[in-house]
């Protein structure tokens, strides 16, 4: 006889694609822009994997989507903000509902709300990095078939504290709305 748990609801649709793992890139006005699709865990891992090919301080933006709050930062040091956003790498893969983006006047990198991953460049260096971590480039990706909005997330209050926190511990500014 095999027990069966029942699995939240709110992230198995998140989860599964019937896709592989792969991004676009483009180049538009002298900038660079790809586009990741993979399943949500592991889109958020390769998030705090590329962040790896920031420089040692970075800014922040986070917004959370559930409460409608907005914190930066500027100047940061790279390794505390990697360390502090791998603390809450599951509940950003569970429920989503956050936007973050670690910028530096040369790059950015964005997980955004739905869970995809966006990065804006100067350089074409992360179409190298990205075939580097074993995606496949694609000439069109098919965009997601479900956007949520602000009131349509799922409770998370784990979630909601675990983002306060975070930006408790690298001491973001609360933006003014």
């Amino acid at each position: 006889m095999f027990f069966r748990a029942r699995q939240p609801e709110t992230s198995i649709w998140r989860r599964f694609r019937t896709s592989v793992d792969g991004f676009s890139f483009a180049e538009e006005n002298g900038y660079h822009t790809a586009h990741v699709v993979a399943n949500a865990e592991r889109t958020v891992d390769l998030f705090l994997a590329l962040l790896e090919h920031m420089p040692p301080a970075v800014d922040i933006a986070v917004d959370d989507a559930r409460t409608g709050r907005r914190w930066h930062g500027e100047g940061l040091a790279l390794p505390d903000v990697r360390d502090v956003l791998a603390r809450v790498k599951a509940l950003l893969a569970t429920f989503g509902g956050v936007e973050i983006s670690i910028f530096t006047g040369e790059d950015q990198v964005t997980l955004n709300a739905v869970i995809e991953l966006f990065i804006y460049a100067r350089t074409d260096r992360w179409l190298y990095i990205l075939q580097g971590k074993g995606l496949e480039e694609r000439e069109t990706l098919r965009a997601k078939s479900w956007k949520l909005k602000r009131h349509e997330f799922p409770s998370a209050p784990e979630l909601v504290d675990a983002i306060a926190k975070v930006a408790e511990t690298l001491r973001l500014t609360l933006a003014s709305t």
